[in-house]
């Protein structure tokens, strides 16, 4: 699907952020994705959904009816590229891995970047942790203060 999608968003100046398909009698198909500034408009997200509605029209991958929903990541958005680990730096986050690291698979603390392809956490014990972007199932900020503020600077 993302390989379906990317290239028309780019062409209209988007970036993906995330594609996830959930529901087993009513399909739900969620597109998230913002301009490369971080930004997403009502106009953004409707001009995005006429152009993957068209393409999916198109292509058909999807068995059977679904909805479509197209937004913004969001204040308190996923992670999902290695970029938005260096990009979000010094916020709050919670990440799951698909393996446990030091014997757990969830953390929570403050995004210190990236070294390689391992994301930087300071854990809220005050352990530095190298966490492998490979291997992390889910991430997301977390709604503090902080992250509410930049965000209104930034928006």
């Amino acid at each position: 699907m993302e390989a379906l999608i990317t290239p028309s968003l780019a062409d209209m100046g988007y970036e993906l952020v995330r594609v996830r398909l959930t529901g087993s009698e009513k399909k739900v198909l969620q597109i998230m994705a913002e301009k490369a500034d971080g930004t997403m408009t009502i106009e953004g997200c409707t001009e995005v959904s006429r152009m993957v509605s068209a393409l999916l029209d198109v292509e058909d991958p999807i068995s059977g009816a679904y909805d479509l929903e197209v937004s913004s990541p969001g204040i308190d958005r996923p992670l999902t590229r290695l970029k938005d680990f260096d990009r979000w730096a010094g916020f709050e986050a919670k990440v799951e891995l698909e393996q446990t690291v030091e014997g757990q698979r969830r953390y929570r603390g403050k995004l210190l970047g990236l070294k390689d392809d391992n994301v930087l956490l300071q854990a809220d014990d005050g352990n530095r942790l190298e966490l492998p972007f490979s291997g992390v199932r889910k991430a997301k900020l977390i709604l503090t203060d902080e992250l509410i503020a930049a965000s209104s600077r930034s928006g």
